[in-house]
């Protein structure tokens, strides 16, 4: 008999070689060549058996996808994903790794792996280090923490922004407070804290004053199954959530039972269209806000609003519900019909002029939402990473507060869907004695104007104002000190002062353009050369844990973060307090008996330890945010001032009152549309015409997997240009280009394409920075072009805000 037949690598590639996409892929789990580290690193082949063991993805896509390890002599020969479950949709469903987490074999057997502690010996950037000893290096940082404590206090001490091991538990690296640095750094005095960050700023601060919380919740997505039309702003599960457990998978099979109409308003025809929405409404960048106050015209002057819905659940709709502190029209329904400080109605015929959006279709739109119940209305995190962003997530969110589609099946509060999740315990990392905490943004000012930053100027938190400047950056699993962070060419201005910002240390995987403004790099172990649980997935009504075991042996002198982190520990003489005697394993079993506690139908840890992956499918069958305070609001009150939906917030009158802000920086009690800086119709446009917008890119998650050589080759960097723009510009498909503004210059391939509005254009973002000489880059990398200027409420990053040029080469 032929064994082939029963291959399942053999029949798993000819079924990857049956798509474009799956031939270029297949070799990253099946051919690929052992290269001379693997080489270098591994014992020599045997006949001893193949095993399987499972790992994980724990990049920061918020799929969090179990992969099953096919391993022999200490090398993995295959990667396959879940096995378990069936294929019922909400019924203990298969969590399918997509192309990136399968082909994890090139991260972990990649040429750019940190093979051993290294000094850096050339300037910040240029990538020039020496091999050292763990001891020296260890040493070298224990040095440079005490000088620094010392001289400027702990708070001189800064744990950077990073997400490349976001779903780990012991290797988890963000957010601060809940990372094995943060332990340590606890258990010397503490450090310097963030809050935000690049995703979701904006709108976590913005909807925080209307919904309360900290966090708006949204309905699950699977709820789209009971409801009638879905509204997306700026929602690409399709290209964000690729993996089985993620939302593209969701959203197909939801729609399928409810056959709900989808319209997608986006500047970019993104890949959860595709075909299987209805209509794709165009909109120009930053406009969100403008749109969304003319289809709330049309809401209220044809009768559609909810009013029994807004007299019982919100403040600040009209005169009625308006706070005593406000101004005299100073409500919602003023400003919209014109009646406010503006005196601008704002009719579809005023919104066509800023969002180029036809006012007929506006007016058909509003009606859509108007006379159907329920609505799903969802917006992504694109149209909020912008300068007028915190605006923007609110006026999005006016349309179901209208409607009274807030709490009720089928419906949604303008946010970003919700999951449901299981009470596992996470590792303890102590308690931070620093108080002061910075906008994650602005790290790059706190390095060198530290004194000048304070609570009303710069969004500090926990202190008036700050007291030292940023002297040492913890680097963990990030790529944010260059590739991820806006301006590049100023970070680079910025990190080249080495009398500023004294000590940079990464603990990374691969030599990123981050890695090369180290001054100590550690290598750290893969997910799949340790062992820790994966968790914090972001799926439907369906919750799981994976247990993320040790599939190899770490290589060359990698170490995980728990082992390098002790070994320090024990120089700063807290090996004890950090350690409390355990080891990562011993741990782990603490932690895991601590969770089955709280959920005793999780498996023994062996049983665990076998199976990979626990599900858990929610009881209630659908989330639906604030269905307790739509119930009953007394029982139940919002986490805001007034226990309600706030449309008007008198907090944020005070602080667009007491704050510093510039003339084109607004900050407003409504969710009002507001032009900010690098806009549509900024007068900059003269200089540079093009709106520049990112998008997350199939390729990589971020940055990770932007080295993984057949993922690059599947998805080649490009920058999406119309064909009017393309035309203007002697622009054809495939030529070289150039897209440059006052902050820098990339240099890269162009995709003429009908999906890309004109006037805009569109770049992926996460490319590793490629500069040459003159710091031009070539790998398409977007933050050359973007700029350090943060948003005026939440201090966050407006990454999609940009002016630019495109020249052909």
């Amino acid at each position: 008999m032929d064994k082939s037949i029963f291959n399942p690598n053999l029949h798993r590639r000819k079924f990857l070689k049956a798509t474009s996409v799956g031939a270029a892929v297949a070799a990253a789990d099946i051919s690929l060549p052992f290269n001379a580290m693997a080489a270098e690193t591994m014992p020599a082949v045997s006949e001893s058996d193949e095993k399987v063991v499972w790992s994980a993805c724990t990049v920061n896509c918020g799929s969090r996808c179990p992969l099953r390890m096919h391993v022999k002599d200490n090398k993995i020969l295959y990667v396959e994903t879940d096995n378990t479950g069936s294929d019922t949709y909400n019924l203990d469903h298969q969590v399918r790794a997509c192309l990136r987490g399968r082909s994890m074999r090139r991260r972990v057997y990649n040429p750019d792996r940190l093979k051993y502690p290294m000094k850096r010996v050339g300037k910040r950037g240029e990538g020039k280090f020496k091999r050292i000893s763990w001891d020296e290096a260890l040493s070298e940082i224990a040095e440079s923490l005490r000088k620094n404590i010392a001289a400027y206090g702990n708070e001189s001490i800064y744990l950077n922004y990073g997400t490349g091991t976001l779903g780990g538990t012991m290797t988890k690296s963000w957010p601060p407070a809940s990372t094995m640095l943060a332990r340590f750094m606890n258990c010397i005095g503490g450090y310097l804290n963030h809050y935000g960050d690049y995703s979701t700023a904006q709108i976590a601060v913005g909807l925080d004053y209307t919904y309360g919380g900290g966090w708006a919740m949204g309905n699950g997505m699977a709820d789209i199954q009971n409801t009638k039309l879905v509204v997306l702003f700026g929602n690409n599960p399709a290209e964000t959530r690729m993996s089985g457990g993620g939302l593209t998978y969701c959203i197909e099979q939801a729609r399928e039972r409810s056959n709900a109409r989808m319209i997608i308003i986006d500047p970019r025809y993104t890949d959860t269209g595709a075909g299987r929405e209805d209509e794709w409404i165009p909109i120009r960048p930053g406009t969100d806000a403008a749109l969304c106050s003319a289809l709330a015209y049309v809401l209220i002057t044809e009768n559609m609003v909810d009013q029994p819905f807004l007299d019982k659940y919100c403040v600040g709709y009209d005169e009625k519900t308006l706070p005593a502190d406000a101004p005299k029209n100073g409500h919602y329904k003023a400003y919209i019909l014109g009646q406010g400080e503006d005196g601008i109605a704002k009719t579809p015929e005023w919104a066509e002029k800023i969002t180029g959006i036809p006012q007929e279709r506006i007016i058909k739109l509003a009606r859509e939402i108007g006379q159907t119940k329920p609505v799903y209305i969802s917006q992504g995190w694109g149209p909020q990473r912008r300068s007028n962003g915190e605006l923007i997530s609110r006026a999005i969110a006016m349309l179901p507060i209208l409607t009274g589609n807030v709490g009720i099946s089928g419906g949604n509060t303008g946010a970003r869907e919700s999951t449901y999740s299981v009470p596992f315990v996470r590792m303890p990392t102590l308690s931070n004695p620093v108080k002061a905490s910075i906008p994650m943004f602005m790290w790059t000012d706190a390095i060198f104007r530290a004194h000048e930053m304070t609570a009303t100027t710069d969004g500090i938190r926990g202190v008036e104002r700050l007291t030292s400047p940023i002297k040492v950056i913890w680097n963990y699993a990030s790529n944010c000190l260059i590739n991820q962070h806006s301006d590049i060419n100023r970070t680079h201005q910025i990190l080249q002062d080495e009398t500023q910002c004294e000590m940079i240390i990464t603990i990374d995987n691969h030599m990123t353009p981050t890695a090369k403004y180290s001054d100590i790099l550690l290598p750290d172990c893969t997910a799949s050369e340790q062992m820790d649980f994966c968790l914090d997935a972001f799926v439907a009504n369906m919750a799981y844990v994976i247990f993320a075991d040790q599939v190899i042996k770490p290589s060359f002198e990698c170490r995980n973060i728990y082992d390098m982190l002790t070994a320090l520990a024990e120089k700063m003489g807290v090996k004890q307090q950090f350690t409390e005697g355990r080891t990562q394993e011993e741990w782990l079993r603490h932690i895991y008996a601590q969770s089955r506690e709280k959920l005793p139908e999780l498996p023994s840890f062996e049983e665990f330890r076998q199976q990979g992956i626990f599900k858990k499918v929610s009881p209630k069958g659908f989330y639906i945010a604030y269905k307790d305070f739509r119930d009953n609001p007394e029982a139940n009150p919002l986490d805001t001032p007034t226990g309600k939906i706030e449309i008007y917030s008198s907090r944020l009158a005070e602080i667009a009152k007491t704050w510093d802000l510039k003339q084109d920086e607004v900050i407003h009690p409504l969710p009002v549309h507001a032009d900010s800086f690098e806009h549509y119709g900024d007068p900059l446009m003269e200089k540079y015409p093009l709106q520049l917008t990112g998008f997350h890119y199939k390729a990589r998650t971020h940055s990770t997997y932007g080295n993984v050589d057949v993922l690059k080759a599947a998805n080649p960097q490009e920058l999406w240009i119309n064909p009017v723009d393309a035309r203007a510009r002697g622009i054809e498909d495939g030529d070289l280009i150039r897209i440059f503004n006052d902050r820098g210059e990339v240099r890269i391939h162009a995709k003429v394409t009908p999906r890309i509005i004109p006037n805009v254009i569109a770049l992926g973002e996460g490319a590793w920075h490629a500069p040459d000489n003159n710091q031009v880059d070539h790998a398409g990398c977007i933050n050359v072009l973007t700029t350090q200027r943060p948003s005026p409420l939440a201090k966050g990053n407006p990454q999609h805000s940009n002016l630019v040029q495109v020249e052909k080469v």
